[in-house]
């Protein structure tokens, strides 16, 4: 793929979208290059989390491809938009976790990218921000509304109204992101956690990412109801066996995703 770099170890893919040269901008060719990959690793027998990240020491994603969307009529900026909304709904429902490594400017779709992960890792000198109403325009790939869900609407409507971008310290202080790290040490903190997910039972994080994508939509019986049936789904499982007799022989467990 031309703009992505993708590498498998052990059982962690690490997705670096690369364009250096653009700050990673999201073009058409780069949105579909992202929801062909998350489609091939999302059935990858042997991948059981993803590092989503961008090139260069400067961005993870500066934002949609101003010169590539400055062209675009009312009804392909429409359609434009469909496509970044479905590669991060595609992101969220691929069935395993996706860690979104902040490594620079997460600006406009780049933030609304990082946004459809699991968890988002942040460098301390990251910068986070939606600045689309700077060039007349909103939010197109869901940010407004996937900031109202992750941070509530006074942040949702202060970054969005703003066009501001807020530092990774106060992105971890309103749930933007969940950790932050120093920019030399982002990417070995990435691996373990990383590393760590992958290390526990595939099917378990799988109901864990269904349950809480589900109950963040429905009401609260609704949601317990649906993790009960989940929860008992797991006694189905080979994972949940080899899981609960690791500990009582005190043993560490070797999950087959089975």
């Amino acid at each position: 793929m031309a703009n992505l770099l993708i590498e498998l170890k052990d059982n962690v893919a690490w997705v670096r979208i690369n364009r250096p040269d653009k700050l990673n901008a999201l073009n058409r060719e780069t949105l579909l290059e992202l929801h062909s990959a998350f489609q091939s690793l999302s059935i990858h027998p042997q991948v059981r989390i993803i590092v989503l990240t961008g090139s260069g020491p400067k961005a993870f994603v500066a934002g949609a491809d101003i010169a590539e969307m400055n062209g675009l009529s009312a009804i392909e900026a429409r359609d434009f938009s469909k496509l970044g909304q479905n590669l991060m709904l595609s992101i969220e429902q691929c069935g395993k976790p996706v860690i979104a490594m902040i490594n620079g400017f997460a600006l406009g779709g780049g933030l609304e990218l990082a946004m459809a992960c699991a968890i988002r890792v942040a460098a301390s000198t990251a910068k986070l921000g939606q600045p689309e109403v700077n060039l007349g325009l909103i939010p197109g790939f869901g940010g407004s509304q996937r900031l109202v869900r992750l941070c509530g609407k006074a942040i949702a409507l202060d970054l969005c109204l703003s066009g501001q971008p807020i530092d990774a310290a106060r992105a971890l202080a309103v749930n933007l992101v969940t950790r932050v790290h120093a920019p030399e040490a982002l990417e070995e903190e990435t691996e373990k956690l990383a590393t760590h997910i992958a290390s526990l039972a595939p099917l378990a994080l799988r109901g864990v990412l269904d349950c809480i994508r589900y109950g963040a939509e429905a009401t609260l019986d609704v949601g317990l109801d649906y993790e009960s049936q989940m929860f008992g789904l797991m006694f189905a499982t080979e994972d949940m066996r080899t899981g609960t007799d690791a500990f009582l022989k005190r043993q560490p467990a070797v999950f087959a995703g089975k």
